[in-house]
């Protein structure tokens, strides 16, 4: 393997930033007898895998649905396909449905949705590669969804994405 094929896998795979705020997440879930899922589009799972790499994760985590396409937003989801046709897969409207559908489609207590434009193509007039919608909602609740705009590669965007994701998970834990 060469180094620059080396590089990009463990950029890929590297789990390890992730994993203080999946503990600190752990604890909040278990104090509560809470459970969560994901749904994830352009991160392609790196929430869940990183909740799953720590042991004992089935006690809080329930299910993660990776939702890369709109169809799939819409079969797994139940995203309704007229709200991304209306503002884009890259939208608060198409994030909040997305962790809605999570809990709706779950027995999950709180879900997190990521879907965004990681690059480094894909981006349209007035969403540049690195536009980033996370919503986080709680069961009973409506979901509470925020905007990011990340630069870097692909990594980076997926990597920092992900990280906001389990970030914003915790303030709604907080406020619970």
């Amino acid at each position: 393997m060469s180094a620059a094929g080396g590089a990009a896998g463990t950029a890929l795979h590297d789990l390890s930033p992730l994993e203080p705020p999946v503990r600190r997440l752990a604890d909040a879930l278990r104090a509560r007898g809470w459970r969560m899922a994901s749904a994830e589009s352009c991160t392609g799972g790196l929430v869940a895998a990183a909740c799953t790499s720590v042991a004992g994760s089935s006690d809080w985590f329930e299910r993660g649905f990776v939702t890369y396409s709109n169809e799939a937003k819409a079969e797994s989801l139940g995203v309704d396909a007229a709200l991304i046709a209306a503002h884009g897969a890259v939208s608060e409207p198409v994030a909040c449905a997305m962790a809605a559908g999570a809990l709706a489609r779950s027995r999950a207590d709180v879900a997190v949705a990521i879907t965004g434009i990681a690059g480094p193509g894909g981006a349209v007039p007035g969403k540049p590669v690195g536009t980033v919608w996370i919503a986080a909602a709680r069961r009973g609740a409506a979901p509470h969804a925020q905007q990011l705009q990340l630069d870097g590669d692909r990594a980076a965007v997926r990597g920092r994405s992900a990280e906001r994701a389990l970030s914003m998970l915790l303030d709604l834990l907080a406020r619970a």
